[in-house]
């Protein structure tokens, strides 16, 4: 019957509209448990305080900047292990280029941020041009980033001191550790301004058709004449360009420059990109989806610190949350 074919097809677009938006709906319920479970301090709930919510927001801001990059990487069925390495060069180079180069702040942006997305292209053209793997590429760029920054810091953390005089970089770069109107973190905001510019990007330009045409399927999106290799390119340097980001925003927070820095960063991005809904086959995925599952990571995190929970506990949880994130693509119906 037509009108029981329209029912079916109604509640079908209900049922991929629930699992399309999957992280939202997760975010909502994370933060309700995060409420309940909140503790209390002189009266009032701990978690909502303006302080608390400004803590998440300002610890997930690196992580979330990262997955913005890994979103474009997945959806064309990519990966990239190489994210936290650039980072921490990025966060050494930045502090090295302040203090032991005197270099101003917009120079030494600019040379960090060329840095990182030149590594990006780099590994782009390994995978667009030579057909390796991007998990071998991006493996080999983590160790290249890491062993780069181990040089170049001589292994050691770079402080950052801030003053007039020679090995102290200017005052104005201590933004990064402030905050707009002593509430909204400085690095949330640089967040949310490239989740919106990547929201944009994602949902009106060609380059994004072509993404997710390879991300579905590489070799119909080539035979339709889609610039494939062009594209692959162009989203490893865009994933580069967001991790040194991140590793500035990183160098200004923490006042030093560490070859170390952003061990394991980029698995927690990947775990906002994977509980955001996103394919890690490609083809599917939203920006949305990325920002709120950096969201939902940090308001467990921050839950889990809140209750003093073992350590050890909290990294059973997340990937459990994980694993789940994961399970729900494996059931998401198509809608015909």
């Amino acid at each position: 019957m037509p009108g029981n074919d329209v029912v079916r097809s109604r509640g079908a677009a209900v049922v991929d509209g629930i699992f399309r938006f999957q992280s939202l709906f997760g975010l909502v319920a994370v933060f309700i448990v995060a409420i309940v479970a909140s503790p209390r301090r002189n009266g009032e709930l701990v978690f909502l305080s303006a302080g608390n919510l400004g803590n998440i927001v300002r610890a997930m801001s690196e992580i979330g900047i990262i997955a913005i990059g890994m979103t474009f990487v997945i959806l064309i069925g990519g990966i990239d292990l190489s994210v936290g390495a650039i980072l921490g060069l990025s966060a050494v180079g930045t502090a090295a280029l302040l203090i032991n180069n005197g270099l101003g702040i917009a120079e030494t942006v600019v040379i960090v941020l060329l840095l990182g997305t030149a590594i990006g292209v780099l590994q782009g053209l390994a995978v667009a041009r030579l057909g390796i793997q991007a998990f071998i590429v991006t493996l080999a760029g983590l160790q290249v980033a890491r062993g780069l920054a181990r040089i170049w810091s001589g292994g050691v953390g770079i402080p950052i001191a801030y003053g007039d005089g020679p090995m102290e970089a200017p005052r104005a770069f201590s933004v990064l550790s402030g905050s707009l109107n002593g509430i909204l973190p400085v690095p949330a905001v640089i967040f949310a301004a490239l989740g919106v510019a990547a929201i944009l990007v994602l949902r009106y330009t060609a380059f994004a058709r072509h993404v997710y045409a390879i991300g579905g399927n590489e070799k119909a999106a080539r035979l339709a004449g889609v610039p494939v290799r062009r594209v692959k390119i162009i989203v490893f340097a865009i994933c580069g360009f967001t991790a040194a980001v991140a590793g500035v925003i990183h160098a200004g927070q923490l006042n030093q420059g560490s070859p170390n820095d952003g061990f394991g960063y980029e698995l927690d991005a990947i775990a906002a990109v994977v509980i955001g809904g996103t394919n890690l086959a490609g083809g599917s995925g939203t920006m949305i989806g990325t920002l709120a599952g950096a969201l939902l990571l940090g308001i467990l995190n921050n839950i889990l610190g809140l209750n003093n929970i073992d350590a050890n506990i909290q990294l059973l949880i997340k990937g459990l949350v994980i694993i789940a994130a994961a399970a729900l693509q494996r059931f998401r119906p198509s809608v015909s």
